[in-house]
């Protein structure tokens, strides 16, 4: 007798995977949440995690927004102007030390810094600078509308019961003379790159898992019944820093972010993960999930990972009344929103 021998046939590769088709392969998922229909949910992080917001609005839960599009806005412009991309209009949040950043600045702990970026007589947010693709009209415009942000950011921390974030980074960038970080590089999309104070940060374990747990306490100050879900993202890099070849540093990346958010799933009871990165990385799926320049995920593949979230609730806690949730996500292809992206257009 020994241990291996009452094990369920997923935890065996043959039985679980080498036996099955690709598409037959399950319970890669064991959910710890009951998530309700009725219960808010909000989405943060990287490109990836406004999939995520979409499905969950597709499928009859209650993804919360808590920085609305002025009225009569049309759907092509909201998402232009970055309305219901993410919860509230912080822009792709990359790394934990920036969420970390966001969640100080919404409970007071500190003041985002005055820092506005100028191109051809239009004011840009540092801190979110593909919010308003042509910039603001003026530097207190950028202001009072990253202030904005900020007041709602704290609303979604308060009213939420999930709170999902999904990592994508650990390569960032840091104005050293100010302590603070920017979710890209200064100089790409907007501002100028000043060498001697803009500095490049590979972020390691620690400070990383660190970040994290200082923000989920800090959010649960607030809101004591707050849980979370982390993801991480399944797109590869754009562009590295590291000097490394970008597939090595991409790789070094992912699995720094999987072994936090394993972690901290492991030893808390209000963290669980969903692999939405195995489904797509994982060579038991062959990597057909990406477009053909082998890093943007297809439709198919955004809807095939959300098609599991939703059958693994599902299965387990029993369908939530729409007879749709293991079917389509999402139903037409939507470009992300992805302030990373910019970087391709430095390549010679």
């Amino acid at each position: 007798m020994n241990p291996y021998e009452d094990l369920p046939q997923k935890a065996f590769w043959k039985l679980a995977v080498a036996n099955k088709s690709m598409f037959d392969i399950s319970e890669l998922w064991d959910p710890k949440f009951h998530i309700e229909p009725k219960q808010k949910i909000v989405t943060f992080g990287s490109c990836f995690a406004q999939h995520i917001g979409q499905a969950l609005k597709n499928q009859g839960f209650m993804w919360f927004s808590t920085e609305r599009p002025p009225f009569g806005l049309s759907e092509k412009n909201c998402k232009k102007y970055n309305y219901n991309i993410f919860s509230s209009r912080t822009g792709n949040i990359y790394t934990t030390t920036l969420l970390k950043q966001w969640t100080e600045w919404a409970l007071g702990t500190k003041a985002p810094p005055y820092e506005i970026w100028e191109n051809d007589e239009r004011y840009y947010d540092p801190f979110r600078p593909s919010i308003e693709p042509n910039g603001f009209a003026s530097p207190e415009e950028a202001r009072n509308s990253l202030n904005q942000t900020i007041r709602s950011f704290r609303e979604s921390i308060e009213i939420a019961q999930y709170f999902v974030f999904t990592l994508g980074l650990t390569e960032s960038w840091h104005n050293t003379e100010n302590n603070y970080e920017y979710p890209i590089c200064p100089g790409t999309i907007a501002g100028d790159f000043d060498a001697q104070k803009h500095k490049f940060v590979n972020q390691q374990y620690g400070q990383i898992i660190l970040a994290l747990e200082q923000s989920m306490e800090m959010m649960r100050s607030i809101n004591p019944n707050l849980k979370f879900i982390f993801t991480v993202s399944p797109v590869p890099l754009t562009a590295t820093n590291t000097r490394q070849h970008v597939a090595v540093a991409t790789m070094a990346s992912k699995s720094t972010l999987r072994a936090v958010t394993n972690q901290l799933a492991t030893n808390n009871t209000y963290v669980d993960y969903f692999p939405s990165y195995e489904i797509i990385n994982s060579p038991m799926f062959k990597g057909v999930f990406f477009e053909p320049n082998q890093r943007n995920v297809s439709l198919y593949g955004v809807n095939f990972v959300m098609s599991n979230f939703f059958k693994c609730l599902a299965d387990k806690f029993g369908s939530h009344g729409s007879p749709d949730e293991a079917q389509v996500a999402i139903s037409e292809k939507a470009d992300e929103v992805c302030e990373e992206e910019i970087l391709e257009a430095f390549s010679k």
